[in-house]
């Protein structure tokens, strides 16, 4: 698990005291790391600044002794030098490597070189240089190079003659003729430094100590509120609204106990609310529901009442050519009735009669069909009735009060029935709202001499699918755009001009198909026309037979 993953476990304050722990020991490592390191530098800086002054002191002291290579002059110098505890040896050599003086312990025997001068540092500081090694015992220590030079004369042959004439001399240069080797131990600046680093931990470790003593308490001072309001909102979460936060701080968490406090009084006094209006839910309920029962009864009756008034030219037309026929007939029966008496009828008078009572019988139920589809369609109901009906049956009803309107538009109805279409459940008022609504619709959409194609076809089961009854209205109309094809079925939406349409339309029959079980399916192209496809299965899950009409 990661470290993150156990952190998501722990409690605030665990997480608080955890995370600034780490974060005290981080700091307080690379701190005292870097204090130990730089301590370090220092103390290796001291020591090679005292061990170049002392070299470059027997340097300058021995010249003399290093010319005359006087043994007892140069360990007379360096005799008091080596009692120094870092001081291991100290050796002046001639120029040729041979030692003159030495004293202290030998250390180079069998020593293994560590580090030397590179040859910038070398050009850098001709006179001294400094080597690193380490004894056969694996002491370190440091070997500290001092030149010993000496002022020399610098004659050059064309003034030989010159100089011996008039005394004057030539240049003055400095002479290479010997060397001061001092090798410094490092055991006792590394015991030091050991020291240093022991304090160091000591000390860091106190600090993270005390800091984390000292956090651990200013965290249980501030997290034993947040407790108190984790208890007293667990407590709420189980309805228990009696406990409330006690304010003994007045900081953020004291601002945030007394919000809490009040969010107790506000949530007990929505409770008591809430348990008086559950008491009298159940009647609101009812109440709502019969309004708006009502208000989607009064919302379809008043859209089929507008598709009424777009039909009743149409219909008006349609029993005026019968009911003149039938006027014309009656007329001139009675007319001949008039002028003859009935023992002086032939048999041809009869005949003729007859036909003429024929042709006013088949008007008059031709009136009475278009009466009762009409008188059907307008027809108000509280409930929805479903009974077992032919859509054929209930198409054909719906054509006789639309066909004239049609006519009189100029569009031309293309009709394919399929007759081996089963019967189904539904209510025939309604069913002729929805075809009255999308024919309309298609009508308004189209051109003087254009095309409406009405189908109806049988799905037949397959599987789970127990069959249904598919009806499509094509037009070859000015189409829907793909932006307005999403909104169509909403209410009051409509692209017709003002007066032209309520924008109930759409919407009424697409609840009335889905209170149906079925569903409307619509394809349109801009300048391509639209294709209405309504979609009725024949079996109804959940549907009863009567029910009231909730939209």
């Amino acid at each position: 698990m990661s470290i993150f993953g156990l952190l998501r476990n722990l409690a605030i304050r665990e997480k608080f005291v955890a995370v600034v722990s780490l974060v005290i020991v981080v700091s307080m490592l690379i701190i005292s790391g870097y204090l130990i390191k730089r301590q370090n530098e220092i103390y290796h800086q001291e020591l090679e600044k005292r061990g170049k002054a002392l070299a470059a002191n027997l340097a300058y002291n021995a010249e003399y002794g290093v010319i005359l290579e006087s043994q007892e002059e140069l360990e007379n110098l360096i005799k008091g030098v080596a009692l120094s505890d870092d001081i291991v040896y100290v050796k002046i050599a001639a120029e040729d490597g041979r030692v003159l003086a030495e004293t202290g312990r030998d250390m180079m025997t069998k020593a293994t070189l560590l580090s030397s001068p590179t040859e910038t540092e070398q050009n850098d500081s001709l006179l001294f240089s400094h080597y690193l090694y380490r004894s056969e015992s694996g002491t370190e220590f440091i070997e500290l190079r001092h030149q010993v030079r000496t002022l020399r004369k610098e004659i050059s042959k064309e003034n030989l003659g010159a100089v011996a004439v008039s005394g004057s001399s030539g240049g003055s240069v400095y002479e290479k003729i010997g060397e001061v080797r001092i090798g410094l131990t490092l055991a006792n600046l590394n015991r030091e430094i050991s020291k240093s680093q022991t304090a160091a931990i000591l000390l860091t470790l106190m600090v993270v100590l005390s800091a984390i003593i000292i956090m651990t308490a200013f965290v249980r001072i501030i997290v034993r509120p947040i407790e108190s309001l984790a208890e007293a909102a667990d407590k709420i979460s189980k309805g228990d609204l009696s406990k409330t936060v006690e304010i003994t701080w007045k900081d953020e968490i004291g601002r945030l106990a007394i919000s809490f406090n009040r969010m107790i009084a506000s949530l007990k006094k929505s409770q008591q609310d809430i348990e008086e209006y559950n008491r009298t839910l159940e009647e609101k309920i009812i109440e709502r529901t019969r309004e708006l029962e009502g208000a989607q009864a009064q919302l379809v009756q008043s859209e089929k009442m507008a598709a009424i008034g777009q039909l009743a030219a149409g219909v008006a037309h349609e029993l005026n050519n019968p009911l003149g026929g039938i006027l014309g007939y009656a007329q001139f029966s009675l007319e001949k009735i008039e002028n003859k008496e009935i023992h002086d009828l032939t048999p041809k008078d009869m005949e003729s009669y007859k036909r003429y009572l024929r042709d006013i019988e088949t008007q008059s139920r031709r009136c009475k069909a278009i009466v009762q589809n009409l008188l059907k369609f307008s027809r108000t109901s509280q409930t929805v009735e479903f009974q077992e009906l032919d859509i054929n049956q209930v198409l054909e009803e719906t054509l006789t009060f639309i066909d004239h309107q049609l006519m009189m538009n100029q569009i031309t109805l293309r009709k394919t029935i399929d007759r081996n279409i089963a019967k189904t459940q539904g209510n025939p008022g309604q069913l002729q709202q929805v075809f009255t609504n999308i024919i309309i619709n298609a009508m308004h959409a189209s051109k003087p001499g254009s095309e409406i194609a009405i189908a109806t076809r049988f799905l037949p089961p397959l599987g789970e699918f127990a069959g249904a009854v598919e009806i499509t209205v094509a037009d070859q109309g000015t189409g829907i755009s793909e932006e307005n094809l999403k909104k169509i079925f909403e209410p009051f939406f409509t692209t017709k001009e003002v007066g032209k349409g309520t924008g109930l339309g759409l919407s009424v029959s697409y609840g009335i198909i889905k209170e149906h079980g079925g569903e409307i399916r619509v394809k349109s192209k801009i300048g391509q026309g639209s294709i209405f496809t309504i979609i009725l299965p024949l079996e109804k899950k959940g549907i009863p037979v009567e029910k009231q009409y909730s939209g």
